[in-house]
């Protein structure tokens, strides 16, 4: 990316409001161009792909479609026993026997929170540079698209298709970080917010608890990131991990936002190694954003023990992923733009998506996979 290109896409859209369905009445020019959440603006792309494979993956609890778009060709690795059972015999290779000359494999699920929309933008602008070389904007990625093709490519537009149905919002720069809350977490019985972490201690959301059931969760009220693990509640958990299983991604990014600066969250209970490469990455990438201008964090997660301190970390989807198929798995939180995170227009959070993609492509080439 020329600098040009980083001063082009740092431009602010000025002023902007919460951008409600009902508030647009047709005015779809009170969003940038390049802006598409939708789940028709993901059925749109669906149709138009040309380059990647489109099936469907799965139906969600609420049976909306959950499409899987995969670019490059499978490698055909030997395998004679799964993940956990390869690493009991001191033999990862036994599950995928990579020995650094097969293509990367990299798997992108798009927000399991449905209000957590950025994540789709970002997705679809990579669509459109693996279909045509450019954005949605119009700018060209040559080093993006040049070490996509280099890699087998699974991309998840949208993990959590019920929740981002029930999200009106398509757009939360400028907004209130109470209406991003009751959006997102929903509400209780008597209208009052849930507020993060307390909603993680209702699982699943339903019944009684519920006033307005939040965009977090899917039409069952699953939070896919805290699935039963050993006996997942909802499909799409299911159909997550029998991808990871059957592909062996060697990087798999869960993309969310928050109210803060864009950051690479550790992942608990992976190997030390896996830990040591997200934070070698999450170095990586806080450079690039640092160069370009955008919101960034000092330093990456450093490797940790986990349950040191009581409570200890969940085990969470990325942890789960991981285990299904032994890749660096880890969550990448986009800001949002409400009042009181960082300041970020809809440019900068494009600019902070792609030059994830970018970043975690090249990684990705440059440091292939020896299981061997």
């Amino acid at each position: 990316m020329t600098r040009r290109e980083v001063l082009f896409c740092l431009r602010g859209l000025g002023g902007a409001a919460l951008l409600t369905r009902e508030s647009f009445a047709g005015r779809t020019d009170l969003l940038p161009s390049f802006w598409k959440s939708r789940l028709a603006d993901v059925d749109r792309a669906m149709k138009q792909a040309k380059k990647g494979h489109v099936r469907l993956l799965a139906k969600s609890a609420g049976q909306r479609d959950i499409y899987l778009v995969t670019y490059g060709q499978k490698d055909n690795l030997a395998s004679t026993a799964n993940y956990n059972s390869a690493c009991g015999g001191k033999d990862p290779a036994s599950y995928r026997r990579k020995d650094g000359k097969q293509k990367p494999v990299v798997f992108l699920l798009g927000p399991v929170h449905g209000q957590e929309i950025e994540g789709v933008v970002g997705l679809m602008n990579l669509l459109a540079v693996a279909e045509t070389g450019q954005d949605l904007y119009g700018r060209e990625w040559p080093d993006l698209a040049a070490n996509l093709v280099r890699c087998r490519v699974h991309i998840v537009p949208v993990g959590n298709p019920d929740g981002r149905a029930r999200c009106s919002v398509d757009s939360w720069v400028g907004a209130d970080p109470q209406v991003h809350e009751r959006v997102g977490m929903g509400t209780r019985a008597d209208g009052t917010n849930y507020v993060w972490p307390m909603v993680k201690r209702f699982h699943p959301m339903q019944g009684a608890r519920v006033g307005e059931l939040g965009s977090y969760f899917n039409d069952h009220g699953i939070n896919l990131m805290h699935d039963d693990w050993f006996e997942p509640m909802a499909a799409e958990t299911q159909a997550y991990l029998r991808l990871a299983q059957d592909e062996a991604p060697d990087f798999i990014v869960s993309l969310h936002s928050h109210n803060s600066r864009p950051s690479v969250e550790p992942t608990a209970y992976v190997p030390r190694t896996v830990k040591e490469t997200i934070r070698t990455f999450a170095n990586r990438l806080y450079a690039r954003y640092r160069t370009a201008g955008l919101p960034a964090r000092e330093g990456g997660p450093e490797p940790e023990e986990d349950g040191a301190t009581f409570p200890p970390p969940s085990f969470n989807l990325a942890s789960a992923l991981h285990h299904a198929c032994g890749g660096a798995a880890f969550v990448h939180e986009c800001p949002s733009g409400v009042k009181e995170g960082p300041p970020v227009t809809h440019e900068q959070i494009l600019a902070i998506e792609m030059l994830l993609y970018e970043e975690l492509f090249q990684f990705a080439v440059q440091r292939p996979v020896r299981w061997l």
